[in-house]
């Protein structure tokens, strides 16, 4: 089951269409061993760091191509063949802890102009149970709001996503850069 407070697979711009054709050539490499942003799935990237459910499955890339894959302990990357995660030559995509998706909603929360919606999603988040209550609250007291958490939301998991590519060296600052300044988190109501 998806949850909501998690961002949708195809929520983060991309910079190009063309350069998909690009994956698993090798051709997105630069000769520093950097890839070429524009080749890599961002939004993939963005749904396995949100990704909470276990450790049966796991979001990889290929730090060669960008090429980003899903490992299931019984079925392996390919659907049919099992491996150990070991024994592949890719970069698990560790997810992020909940509390820093936790703390997209306070900031949601508390810097929507509407005063009682945003008093009414705090209230929704003390306790055990906050995204599923946020998400009720959002859906069922304030639906006008919920394409602006979803373009907040988003944008930040894409930021997220790639800074976790600068950190892992697979892109270089300068595209780092140019992407969050292409791409900025949209404002608040």
């Amino acid at each position: 089951m998806v949850d909501k407070a998690r961002p949708s697979a195809a929520s983060c711009p991309s910079a190009t269409t063309q350069s998909h054709w690009l994956r698993g050539t090798g051709l997105a490499s630069y000769a520093d061993g950097m890839l070429e942003l524009d080749a890599i799935d961002v939004e993939e990237i963005a749904t396995a760091l949100a990704d909470q459910t276990d450790y049966e499955h796991r979001w990889l890339i290929d730090p060669r191509t960008g090429e980003v894959v899903f490992w299931t302990s019984d079925a392996g990357i390919d659907g049919e063949n099992p491996v150990e995660i070991e024994e592949l030559d890719l970069i698990v995509i560790d997810p992020l802890p909940s509390y820093v998706w936790y703390q997209d909603m306070v900031d949601f929360a508390e810097g929507i102009s509407d005063r009682a919606a945003g008093q009414g999603l705090s209230a929704s988040l003390q306790g055990k149970g906050a995204f599923r209550r946020f998400r009720t609250q959002l859906y069922e007291h304030h639906p006008e709001l919920i394409s602006v958490w979803q373009a907040m939301r988003d944008a930040r998991a894409c930021l997220r996503a790639v800074r976790w590519l600068v950190e892992q060296g697979l892109i270089g600052e300068s595209a780092a850069q140019r992407f969050t300044s292409d791409h900025p988190e949209p404002g608040l109501p």
